[in-house]
């Protein structure tokens, strides 16, 4: 049998084959419909961040080669870039599903720490089970988000679904606390160092991008820091730095209204030139011409 080729699934793609959505166009989708007619079988390498809610039935699925199976009262967090295939669900399964662009979810995050506790722990852990009452919240802001969304009158709507988005992301991070709280007593050395790493870089990467320095703080050498993180998370430290540099670039260029000099200076780059250099690599796209964007 031949290899199966890895298809990008784009936000607008997803959006042609789920019925019954809610969207702002290319960067939010809603969708109350969670089955095997909506989601790929084949696999799809993600370029948008998927949080799904299952309200009943089975879902399994891999991503990124593990099996993964999403219950009642699960939800799902799929961020970008991973692949996704296999997908196969129960003839009663269903949920909610919210899709969003990697450019609105940098829109949403004002605060490179807001949302990485979420994020980071949906790596390790994609599947999260919710108590009764964390459910209804999460259905209470998807339905208020879908509301918000069909008043297309409403001059501020993107800025409200931005602003209810950054709400239930900050209500999903209290739902990882719970669980690390739980699971504290049975973490791993590979994941202890990984948090531990994460919680320098949040703290230290404008100032400090050199893996030996982060290796150094936590009394490891960078070889061991640098097969740890890879095993725990699929990246590298300096994927991790790089990340949070660069979403950190994008809130500033987008939420304030300092020179690129000045933000060049306040991350601690040599010159405006290295921090264009590094933009335009990871984003796509110079500095100023993102601004302007």
């Amino acid at each position: 049998m031949g290899k199966k080729s890895i298809i990008d699934l784009s936000l607008r793609m997803t959006q042609v084959s789920h019925s019954g959505t809610d969207f702002i166009d290319g960067d939010v989708l809603l969708s109350d419909r969670l089955n095997k007619d909506s989601m790929p079988t084949s696999p799809h390498r993600m370029t948008f961040i998927l949080v799904a809610l299952c309200t009943k039935g089975e879902c399994t699925f891999t991503v990124d080669t593990q099996q993964l199976t999403i219950r009642k009262n699960d939800v799902v967090i799929i961020s970008d870039r991973h692949i996704v295939d296999n997908f196969q669900s129960s003839d009663d399964a269903d949920g909610l599903v919210m899709i969003l662009s990697v450019n609105f979810f940098y829109e949403v995050v004002r605060n490179v720490s807001d949302v990485s506790m979420l994020f980071c722990f949906s790596r390790k852990h994609p599947v999260v089970s919710l108590t009764d009452n964390e459910v209804e919240l999460f259905r209470s802001y998807f339905f208020m988000l879908k509301e918000k969304m069909r008043a297309t009158d409403n001059k501020f709507r993107r800025d409200i679904v931005r602003t209810l988005i950054l709400a239930m992301f900050y209500d999903l991070s209290n739902v990882i606390v719970r669980l690390q709280e739980s699971e504290s007593k049975k973490q791993t050395r590979a994941d202890s160092i990984f948090t531990q790493f994460i919680r320098l870089v949040e703290l230290n990467f404008r100032k400090e991008r050199r893996v030996g320095w982060y290796a150094e703080q936590l009394c490891i050498t960078p070889k061991y820091l640098s097969e740890t993180v890879k095993n725990v998370s699929n990246r590298t430290p300096n994927e991790w730095i790089d990340s949070y540099v660069s979403l950190e670039l994008r809130v500033l260029l987008k939420s304030t209204t300092k020179s690129i000099k000045e933000i060049s200076d306040d991350m601690n780059f040599p010159n405006q030139s290295f921090l264009g250099k590094f933009f335009r690599e990871h984003v796509g796209v110079s500095p100023s011409a993102y601004r302007k964007r």
